[in-house]
């Protein structure tokens, strides 16, 4: 048979099994969003009443009471989804803006298969194993519907189990990667321990007030270990002065660096990675996978570096400050110092308030 009489019989053949699938559609998972009587679900804009982190998290309530998923790890997969979106440049905002910003790709959420990448009902969508299902009791299975898009996700996730490992090999099984799986449990760990979705805090990383002076370095030149430019910005004061985390986080990495020594790494919420290195030592309590808070103590300065565990003295002391931002897939640096001057002005406008 010539190639395209079998492309076309292939066709054929599946778009009969679609319209199969929409006639038995009572028979498939489709169906199931009406068996658990979802509670009326508020969408669409924010009103001036309603702060936008207050209506997801009333969507993210609504959600886990229907599905017994918890609030925080909707919070954490939405704002994963957030932080690696790429808004193109010259882009108008949408007339109704989602609360969510979860956005499952066509082929995941109607079907590798299935003909009709465009598919909303909930029967077809199912009989070709896509992940959309019928949220919000209207029939449909939309992907710009924040109620039909959480509740396909924790219909995915339910397929795992309820413990945190069930829900990372959930996560995993669905990104397919390593990082986002990881970054996920991290803001759900966070979400869960504050309680709230307003992780916005910040302190600068030495107590203002203190002996310390430092500019822009972004950029500039260095050679020990191979050339490369300086990824943040060093910040000169005393050996032994405090160091304190810049934000609400969740300590990534700790411990020895040959380029900056004894180091500490803190993931926020925004999904930047806070970096301080150079360090005399750490808080003694603090380890990998503890919560951290804005002024919270993590170190000291020192000039640990540039050699095996241990070296230091081969520069003046200082805290090299360092931040970069995950995009799911790469990881790149930013210059920090317009952020440690806002910070720095808003601490002493703080301290001037209270006197």
């Amino acid at each position: 048979m010539p190639a395209q009489f079998r492309i076309a019989a292939i066709r054929k053949t599946v778009l009969c099994l679609s319209a199969a699938a929409m006639l038995w559609g009572t028979s498939y998972p489709g169906a199931a969003a009406a068996e658990l009587r979802l509670p009326s679900v508020r969408t669409g804009t924010v009103s001036d009443k309603d702060t936008l982190s207050a209506r997801r998290k009333e969507l993210y309530d609504q959600m886990s009471a229907a599905t017994g998923v918890a609030w925080f790890r909707f919070a954490a997969i939405d704002q994963y989804e957030r932080t690696i979106a790429k808004k193109k440049s010259g882009t108008a905002e949408p007339a109704n803006p989602r609360l969510t910003g979860i956005s499952i790709p066509a082929p995941v959420w109607c079907g590798p298969l299935n003909p009709d990448q465009a598919d909303q009902a909930p029967q077809s969508i199912g009989f070709f194993g896509g992940l959309g299902k019928d949220g919000s009791g209207d029939g449909v299975a939309d992907p710009g519907n924040d109620a039909d898009v959480l509740y396909s996700m924790a219909r995915h996730l339910m397929k795992y189990g309820d413990s945190a490992s069930d829900f990372n090999i959930g996560v995993w099984e669905y990104y397919h990667n390593g990082r986002a799986a990881q970054r996920v449990a991290q803001f759900a760990k966070l979400y869960e321990h504050f309680g709230r979705l307003d992780l916005s805090g910040s302190a600068f990383p030495l107590p203002v007030g203190s002996l310390y002076s430092y500019h822009s370095t972004w950029g500039t030149g260095r050679s020990w270990g191979g050339a490369r430019i300086h990824e943040g910005t060093d910040l000169f004061t005393p050996h032994g002065m405090t160091v304190r985390s810049t934000c609400f986080g969740i300590v990534e990495t700790k411990g020895w660096n040959r380029y900056g020594g004894w180091r500490i790494g803190i993931r926020d919420i925004e999904n930047r990675y806070h970096y301080y290195a150079h360090l005399a030592g750490y808080e003694k309590s603090l380890s990998r996978g503890d919560i951290v808070a804005p002024g919270q103590t993590i170190g000291w300065v020192g000039s640990s570096g540039y050699g095996n565990p241990g070296t230091q003295g081969k520069f003046p002391p200082h805290l090299h400050y360092g931040i970069y931002r995950d995009r799911g897939i790469t990881e790149w640096a930013f210059d920090p110092y317009p952020l440690l001057k806002q910070w720095e002005n808003a601490e002493y406008k703080a301290v001037k308030k209270r006197k």
